[in-house]
């Protein structure tokens, strides 16, 4: 990569030019951008950085209007685009040709899928993976404003200047992990998602709106709209024409009257005059809206009070997993993901998607464990206080097998549209006795007692049996984080925190 020294500055469409002729023969190029994103509708393209072997330019943006022949390099099938936490790029990309990257690789995403952290930060994921220090000396620019001095452009070419060497140690980290598949996965869900949310109607994500009526739903969601059309007309933030607490108001209110809407306190400003009209009309749309098309009407099966509680103990032991798998548990899923899980293998989903943990990668990750740990296969306990991961999942049996998952008829779960209870039922439906803790299904768990003997006889014998166990685990679980240290360290450049 070329010193900060020799760096182009790209200010004219010449120069534009001869930037993407260098470009169209590179089999990968890095990109980052730096906007403004507090004063428009859209985010306010003002940078875009590029490093590619042999180059490394600063494009402005505010000079440079058009800027598509430099967005189709991203559109050839045979070249890598190389992005950190790259949703604004994409959506640069998606708004200017109406196409997406055809091989987007986020260092970001792909950090998560070999190691501990996600979101990791730029900085943080180059000193981590290189070993080198970033520049920190700009994050509050203004990027619009000219001329950008000496230490602005370094600020923003270090942005891009380590993302061809990070995506090499990281693309040969999937490799060695059989991960690249995961990676392509992730990659193309991660597009659709970023994709849909520059497209879709958010009208939902307005705050204030839990406890308010079919109705007021209504009209929340025609003042949503109204609100989203000012703003692209007018080119600012959407609360900039309303805020959301004014917005909820008015929904509580139920009243098109003008009169009624400008005596709300924060109502009074004067540009609101040349938009009540359109305000008014929105109100009264939501209002006569037919009930049955009025939002929030759905019917949906309450899970039982049980699925927090066991949804928390299933994070705490598939984040135990994912870390001795090397894979960030933020990225797998939240706790909202398993519990979404948890209703769909009880038979209380509603979506009209299959829960993120059920699908691809993840499925393959989490899958296995939840079942093995809801069916009583396997169980968490704590081994060694001491250690990094102290707790140790135990596997009584065999892994459940596709045909043996948990279904509405676990253990202490109602049928849906049974009421919820707090007492477990008895389990008759396999003709199998109710079993205690850690039993699942009709075959007894390998320490369960031998006939003819008593708990007492036994349980001294057993009790130095389970330390045994336990000591032999604490150590082998040890002594296999030491060894993949320091394979890490001497192979890649980092280890699992030590």
């Amino acid at each position: 990569m070329p010193p900060s020294s020799t760096f182009e500055h790209v200010t004219t469409d010449q120069g534009l030019e001869q930037i993407v002729r260098r470009l169209a023969d590179q089999p990968h190029v890095a990109f980052d951008t730096e906007f403004v994103s507090e004063h428009t509708y859209r985010s306010q393209l003002c940078l875009v950085q590029v490093a590619a072997p042999g180059t490394l330019a600063v494009i402005d943006a505010l000079a440079v209007r058009d800027l598509d022949a430099f967005w189709e390099l991203f559109l050839e099938p045979d070249r890598t685009t190389i992005v950190h936490a790259g949703r604004e790029e994409m959506g640069f990309i998606l708004h200017a040709l109406g196409e997406r990257p055809a091989r987007l690789f986020d260092v970001q995403v792909a950090a998560g899928l070999v190691d501990h952290e996600y979101p990791a930060g730029y900085g943080a994921l180059v000193r981590r993976v290189l070993n080198v220090q970033t520049n920190k000396g700009e994050t509050r620019t203004d990027w619009r404003k000219r001329p950008l001095s000496q230490a602005q452009l370094d600020y923003a070419l270090d942005d891009v200047r380590h993302l061809e060497a990070v995506w090499r140690r990281l693309e040969d980290r999937l490799t060695r992990f059989g991960r690249r598949a995961w990676m392509e996965e992730e990659m193309a869900t991660w597009q659709d998602d970023v994709a849909e949310s520059f497209t879709r109607k958010r009208w939902r994500r307005i705050s204030g709106l839990n406890g308010l009526s079919r109705r007021e739903l209504a009209v929340a969601r025609e003042l949503w709209h109204w609100r989203d059309a000012v703003a692209a007309e007018r080119d600012m933030p959407p609360k900039r024409v309303l805020r959301d607490d004014l917005l909820v108001e008015l929904c509580k209110r139920k009243s098109a009257d003008p009169a009624g809407i400008g005596s709300i306190r924060g109502m009074q400003r004067s540009d609101l005059r040349h938009i009540m009209k359109g305000l008014c009309a929105a109100v009264e749309r939501g209002l006569e809206l037919p009930e049955e098309e009025c939002p929030g009407g759905e019917r949906f099966r309450a899970p039982p009070a049980q699925l927090a509680v066991l949804g928390q103990f299933l994070v705490t032991a598939i984040t135990g997993m994912c870390r001795q798998m090397s894979i960030a548990p933020a990225l797998v899923g939240t706790a909202g993901d398993m519990r979404d899980l948890l209703a769909w293998k009880l038979g209380y989903h509603n979506g009209d998607r299959d829960p993120v943990l059920a699908t691809g990668w993840r499925a393959e990750v989490v899958g296995p464990l939840v079942d093995d740990l809801l069916s009583g296969r396997a169980g968490l306990r704590i081994g060694d206080v001491t250690a990094h991961d102290p707790l140790v999942i135990e596997r009584f049996s065999g892994p459940a097998s596709a045909t043996d998952r948990p279904g509405p008829d676990f253990p202490g779960f109602p049928e849906p549209g049974e009421p919820a209870t707090d007492q477990p039922r008895a389990r008759r439906r396999r003709g199998g006795r109710d079993r205690g803790p850690g039993h699942g299904g009709d075959a007894p768990a390998e320490t369960s007692q031998p006939r003819g003997r008593t708990a007492g006889d036994d349980s001294a014998a057993l009790r130095e049996a389970r330390l045994r166990a336990a000591e032999a685990e604490r150590a082998r679980v040890e002594q296999a984080r030491r060894e993949q240290a320091a394979r890490e360290e001497a192979e890649f450049g980092f280890g699992p925190p030590g």
